[in-house]
């Protein structure tokens, strides 16, 4: 194998690859990325056997072949080279190296056989349909948030994607909880996309996911199955295996019966949470808020620290009602608010808790209340 790249586009796709990689491996090959030239482009491909991503770039081939290299030793050797520099890749097959040469720059890193690099990527994804980039993106933004990292409750380690009604229109749904907080989104169903199996697509996955979106605007297309979920791009690929094991009837959570309804102004409200929360030390970092018809109290306790209290303007007409909210989830939920408004629809201080934007009923976030 020889070709010749620009350092710019090489490091666009190893940035994207060599991120799936673990630093960690008792297998060598896992450690390395695949690496394929011919008919003017090079692909790179990366697994931990769990996801798979693949990425190819326009490049200059003199000789076709394919090798595998160490991913993270690359990248860091791409990543320090000169803006504006070429990259000369050659693999010597005897000595089983591959030698790269930039500017007065020479290094040779040790390979692996290709033939010994795993696939992931094949098997029939019977449900295919593309979804706009930025639906894509804002389904996994305002839904990631949510996702445990309790790995004994592995089934929650993941955005469950389903097909779903919606007052009676098809919709594709997003829903992440950790126990403390729920967040659901939709978006109108893609065509193509009825009659697939619901999915619950790990952690991992989409961290990676949203790195690719970030740098798109076509749309991207998916392909499920029972097992895997695939994210098509531009000039990459994203396979991933999915969470085997069933999501929790996530509906049952969502109050229905919540009387108790405060409009409050979404950013001074955020930066008074923040600033409340600032007196807390402890883990759970408890906001109480006091809310009555004349208006809302933010208020913190802190055993070590002394106490903070701020008010901020809401409409309220309801009975008055003090509720206690972790706020680091309180925040989070308030950062996916895309209108000027959030509302919080309450029962009482012991009873799952209802937030939406105002004006967008497509996302929805239910928050347990503490005991303060």
């Amino acid at each position: 194998m020889k070709l010749t790249i620009e350092r710019a586009a090489l490091l666009r796709a190893l940035a994207h690859v060599q991120s799936v990689v673990e630093r960690r491996n008792t297998i060598p090959i896992l450690s390395n990325l695949l690496m394929r030239a011919e008919n003017g482009e090079i692909s790179l491909a990366a697994t931990d056997m769990d996801i798979e991503i693949v990425e190819t770039v326009p490049a200059e081939v003199l000789r076709a072949g394919t090798t595998t290299v160490p991913a993270h030793t690359l990248y860091d050797i791409v990543r320090k080279l000169r803006d504006g520099s070429q990259v000369q890749l050659e693999t010597d097959g005897l000595k089983g190296t591959l030698t790269l040469r930039s500017s007065r720059s020479t290094f040779t890193l040790a390979t692996l056989p290709a033939e010994d690099f795993p696939a992931l990527s094949g098997g029939e994804l019977p449900h295919r349909f593309s979804v706009a980039a930025d639906a894509l993106r804002r389904l996994v933004d305002r839904s990631r948030f949510a996702i445990s990292t309790e790995e004994t409750r592995y089934y929650l380690n993941g955005i469950y994607l389903h097909a779903a009604q919606s007052s009676d229109l098809p919709v594709l749904r997003a829903v992440a909880t950790d126990g403390h907080r729920l967040a659901r989104v939709e978006m109108p169903l893609p065509e193509g996309a009825q009659g697939m199996p619901g999915v619950i697509v790990p952690r991992k996955t989409v961290n990676e996911l949203r790195k690719l979106i970030e740098e798109v605007g076509a749309p991207v297309g998916i392909g499920v199955s029972e097992a895997k979920i695939r994210f098509s791009f531009e000039g990459a690929t994203l396979t991933s295996k999915l969470i085997d094991g069933s999501f929790p009837e996530y509906e049952r959570v969502i109050p229905q019966q919540n009387d108790k309804v405060m409009d409050v102004p979404r950013q001074p409200f955020f930066e008074a949470v923040d600033r409340v929360s600032t007196i807390t030390s402890d883990k759970a970092r408890a906001v109480k808020l006091h809310i009555a018809p004349k208006g809302l109290v933010l208020s913190a306790t802190s055993a070590d620290t002394g106490t903070a209290q701020e008010e901020v303007e809401v409409t309220y007409s309801a009975a008055p009602i003090e509720i206690g909210f972790n706020a680091r989830y309180l925040l989070d939920i308030l950062q996916q608010i895309e209108g000027d408004d959030a509302r919080f629809a309450m029962a009482d201080a012991g009873s799952p808790t209802l937030v939406q934007d105002s004006q967008d009923a497509s996302a929805l976030y239910v928050l347990m209340p503490m005991r303060v």
